[in-house]
């Protein structure tokens, strides 16, 4: 009986750990092949318009000649005053890195035909900045991508300098036969009243391209530009 309760409370003791517990995921992939693919990742770190998120869709048809992904993310604890890694700012982030070159054609199984041009979109979205980046590719024909992007945000009071909120950063590179969306926005994270509580709009940049084109971007949104004088750790991808 002695024994039963031993286990019992080191049970209680694993669970309370677990709930009181930061949440981080990873998944890194790799996939070579032919025939439909169909792919959706959806990462969040707070609940409804905070923290940092994350939408990746793709599908299409034909020869999956490259496709690499590696995604980390972590959920800043709710609780501050626990322990936290020496060295490191409590923040929420997201790591994502995706290599693909994916060429269309038509495949047939006995389940049927599949015949759809590669679609890739990528949403993420900074709402502790007000910054969010899409990268978008419709009716692609051949596509070849390196895509890297970077997200946080920081506890503003324990972040030296402390005007420095968070960060949204991304460095892409691509070649495309069809069709590309590029964009991004950067508004005031706090409603203003005088503009009937909308956020005011800082900034905004939007690319359509349609046809054969290479594509280099590095677009950097930070929370104060004082958040470059802060060491951020950054995990590479291969």
């Amino acid at each position: 009986m002695k024994r039963e309760l031993i286990i019992l409370l080191v049970i209680a003791m694993a669970i309370v750990g677990m709930a009181g517990a930061a949440n981080y995921m990873y998944e890194k992939s790799s996939v070579k092949g032919v025939g439909y693919r169909s792919l959706e990742i959806i990462i969040s770190t707070q609940n409804g318009f905070n923290g940092q998120k994350l939408v990746e869709k793709q599908s299409g048809s034909g020869n999956v000649i490259t496709s690499r992904i590696e995604l980390e993310a972590e959920r800043q604890p709710a609780d501050l005053t626990c322990e936290w890694p020496t060295g490191s700012d409590p923040m929420d982030y997201i790591n994502f890195t995706s290599e693909q070159e994916l060429e269309y054609m038509p495949v047939s199984y006995q389940t049927g035909t599949y015949d759809q041009k590669w679609v890739d979109k990528l949403c993420v979205q900074n709402y502790k900045i007000g910054a969010v980046l899409t990268e978008m590719y419709t009716h692609d024909e051949h596509l070849q991508k390196t895509t890297e992007v970077k997200t946080r945000g920081y506890n503003s009071q324990t972040v030296t300098p402390a005007c420095c909120t968070g960060v949204l950063e991304a460095n892409l590179n691509s070649n495309v036969i069809g069709v590309a969306h590029i964009g991004w926005i950067s508004r005031d994270p706090n409603a203003d009243p005088q503009l009937k509580g909308r956020h005011a709009e800082y900034g905004r940049s939007v690319e359509d391209l349609t046809g054969v084109f290479s594509i280099e971007k590095f677009i950097q949104l930070w929370g104060n530009s004082t958040c470059g004088q802060i060491s951020v750790d950054w995990l590479p991808c291969v």
